[in-house]
């Protein structure tokens, strides 16, 4: 070959090496978001923090699902039988289900997550306390032994928010419950890419190509996980509300989790992007910690109760009119357990009381340490407004700042507020995480036994919550939840500040962007 056709045959094969990368770049469908916020607790049971839930959804699968109609449909498994006592279920997994490592998913891996998950979530704990034993029966079938019936199996299997019974290898699930997970493998529809992960700036997730997507349609947490996009790019960074916007509207994302309130007039106007309201909403709440003082003292935590309005803070927090609505109930409103029920203390805001409790209680002036979060547009304001009310009422307040991540790490801490601990936090919890006194982690009153960040106790109330886990006929379990209510307002195991809708903005190339309100999930959506 002449010197002169050698060197145009060398110079086109450095051009196409250069170019089938770059071409192939160009096709990959990336789907870049702005979650609700960073990042930094990546064991799905070690917190409740709807970011861990998140991520755990991303690649973690489950046995069963909650679907639209908030019915429970199965997810990984194939089939099940319950024996005529109600004490016996037998379980098939789906075949072909594969984890990210290569492995088959197993009975062994099964039984190995749901005993780690028994022992931190609410409703994990209170099924197990009907557990006889969980064994396998083969590779694929397993069984769940009760010492006597139980009438919550499958909720608590196909519960959909924190904290979600999800499936992991065995040898990661086998990590001590109190210790985080080390690896992040699932049999879910994406991998996680650990060596992009950077807490504060940004989470990769690819395609599971070995994924094998149920054949019923997607419906809310069930059915179908199917996914049309490679990559799944989590923006960490942007955390300023109105330059988030802007990257949406503009194309630089493509999903907003979080429009903020203050900005949803203004985002309607916007022709590029679709806001769109969930079927779901959500309650926001303040818990107190139990274990010091002055909220070691029940009269304390009912003064504080006392001094909060619940208009007050919706009106603070979310502003939009159609966006919120004041709820008397610690359980979701306008669901079975929803009820006034115990409420008045806070629901009428009687300033006057609050002050007569907190004089009568003792208050020695302890100023109570409440948690703020900087970088959580929907609960931000909520501290602020407790805050002043408390004051009002005659608390002192030292309102601290931190991001929602540090806030999260923090409340985890038994230790003094003086020590670094802390005296309250404001939050907020999707309606099926309360709806029922079963789950509403807010009210497992075990003490230090207790999985949730406060750690109440209460005789009383646990008795209640015992009896209601037994009882099968509705009549029955609505008036146990009313007086399990009634006293958790008598004990203030926390305060509930009513109800609302999170807005969510999506480019108009995008579709199929689940709404349902459970969670935020990433599967189904197509980006033309």
């Amino acid at each position: 070959m002449p010197t002169k056709s050698r060197f145009a045959a060398l110079a086109a094969s450095c051009f196409f090496a250069v170019l089938a990368p770059s071409q192939s770049a160009a096709q990959e469908k990336v789907l870049n978001v702005v979650p609700h916020s960073n990042l930094a607790i990546l064991d799905p049971i070690w917190t409740t923090a709807y970011m861990s839930r998140n991520h755990g959804y991303m690649i973690y699968d489950t046995l069963f699902a909650t679907d639209a109609k908030n019915q429970i449909q199965p997810q990984m498994i194939e089939s099940w039988l319950v024996s005529a006592d109600k004490k016996v279920w037998e379980f098939k997994l789906r075949n072909g289900l594969e984890f990210h490592d290569g492995n088959p998913v197993t009975s062994e891996d099964v039984i190995a997550s749901l005993n780690r998950w028994g022992k931190r979530d609410a409703m994990g704990v209170a099924m197990y306390s009907f557990v006889d034993k969980l064994e396998p029966i083969s590779a694929n079938r397993f069984r769940i032994v009760f010492k006597e019936a139980c009438g919550f199996v499958l909720e608590a299997l196909g519960k959909p928010s924190s904290n979600v019974p999800f499936i992991m290898p065995k040898r990661i699930a086998d990590t001590d419950p109190f210790k985080q997970i080390g690896e992040h493998i699932g049999s879910g529809p994406y991998t996680f890419k650990a060596d992009e992960f950077k807490p504060g700036d940004k989470a990769v997730y690819l395609k599971f190509k070995n994924y094998k997507p149920r054949a019923e349609p997607p419906s809310a947490m069930a059915g179908s996980k199917e996914v049309f996009v490679d990559k799944v790019v989590w923006n960490l960074a942007l955390r300023d509300t109105q330059a988030a916007l802007n990257a949406l509207v503009k194309g630089e994302v493509d999903i907003l989790e979080q429009v903020a309130f203050d900005l949803y007039e203004s985002a309607q106007k916007e022709s590029a992007i679709n806001v769109l309201k969930p079927t779901i909403g959500l309650q926001y709440m303040c818990r107190f910690n139990h274990l010091h003082a002055p909220f070691n003292k029940p009269e304390v935590r009912r003064a504080a109760l006392a001094s909060f309005n619940q208009e007050a803070f919706l009106r603070a927090q979310v502003g939009v009119k159609e966006l919120y609505k004041p709820c008397p109930s610690m359980f979701t409103c306008g669901t079975p357990y929803g009820s006034p029920a115990g409420s008045d203390i806070q629901s009428k805001s009687n300033m006057k009381m609050a002050q007569e409790l907190l004089k009568k209680s003792g208050y020695d002036g302890t100023p109570v340490v409440i948690m703020k979060p900087t970088d959580l547009q929907s609960i931000g304001k909520l501290p602020d407004v407790a805050a002043q009310l408390m004051r009002q009422a005659g608390f002192k307040v030292d309102l601290q700042a931190m991001d929602w991540q540090t806030l999260v790490s923090r409340r985890a801490k038994k230790d003094a507020p003086k020590d670094g601990g802390w005296h309250m936090f404001c939050t907020a919890w999707v309606a099926p995480d309360i709806w029922s006194p079963i789950n509403n982690a807010a009210l497992d009153a075990r003490g230090l036994k207790a999985g949730w960040f406060g750690w109440g106790e209460d005789a009383k109330l646990e008795e209640l919550r015992s009896q209601f886990l037994r009882v099968t006929e509705d009549g029955a379990k609505k008036k146990l939840s009313d007086q399990i209510q009634t006293r958790a307002f008598e004990v203030a195991t926390h305060a509930p500040l009513g109800e609302y809708i999170q807005p969510v903005g999506v480019r108009k190339n995008v579709s199929g962007v689940n709404v349902s309100g459970l969670s935020n999930v990433y599967w189904g959506i197509k980006k033309d």
